[in-house]
């Protein structure tokens, strides 16, 4: 086990909780780049595209090479975009963590120290969409900490602090790349619920779906 606490965001955390966050979500990257290849769609049309270059072309490099680079130009794509992603974000909820968490009845933001360093982070909001529950967002842990159970720590305390206020539960957002994430939800009791695809016009081109979790809260004995 890794030696490690977690406790209420500080003001001094604000900068490097952006970067977990931020750094976090650009490792998904490869992941969505690899889920917009296997879409059936896409696969016909680089398929069809490469047999009309050769039947077209009188070299087999130039096909080679124009599909290589229209590869690269869909992977910078889909950096672009989730960048946009998560420049949102953290002009959203993450501009003033202190003011969107910490001043709101029912919500809080937490983060994982090690070593003087914090290395996760975790935050709670009542729920838009489902009225009673809790919804945990932005967890996140730098890579070089992971697999010590910080994460599920950090789930915990999100519950315990459902329970605490009185929430019939935690629900949860995650999407269809983050296997890891969601194995993780999984192993402390999530339930998958629903899904649907992200509403955007890159969403639906990608059929790129979003998961809800819900973790129930036991009734007091």
């Amino acid at each position: 086990m890794a030696d490690y606490r977690i406790r209420k965001y500080e003001d001094d955390d604000y900068e490097v909780a952006r970067d977990i966050f931020a750094s976090g979500m650009s490792e998904q990257f490869p992941g969505i780049f690899m889920h917009a290849l296997k879409q059936p769609w896409s696969q016909l049309f680089l398929v069809c595209l490469l047999c009309a270059l050769l039947l077209s072309s009188k070299s087999f490099l130039f096909p080679i090479l124009a599909l290589t680079l229209l590869l690269a130009a869909g992977r910078q794509g889909i950096i672009y975009l989730s960048g946009k992603y998560i420049e949102q974000s953290l002009n959203a909820d993450l501009l003033d963590i202190n003011k969107t968490y910490l001043e709101s009845k029912g919500s809080c933001f937490w983060v994982a120290e090690s070593n003087d360093n914090v290395v996760g982070t975790v935050a709670a909001m009542p729920s838009k969409e489902e009225p009673g529950t809790l919804e945990l967002k932005r967890l996140s842990v730098r890579e070089n900490y992971r697999g010590l159970g910080i994460a599920k720590a950090l789930c915990r305390t999100v519950s315990d602090f459902a329970r605490l206020n009185g929430y019939q539960a935690v629900v949860l957002r995650t999407s269809v790349v983050q296997h890891e994430a969601q194995k993780l939800y999984e192993r402390v009791g999530y339930k998958k619920t629903n899904e649907y695809v992200w509403e955007s016009i890159p969403g639906k081109i990608m059929n790129f779906t979003i998961f809800v979790y819900r973790y129930d809260i036991a009734a007091p004995n």
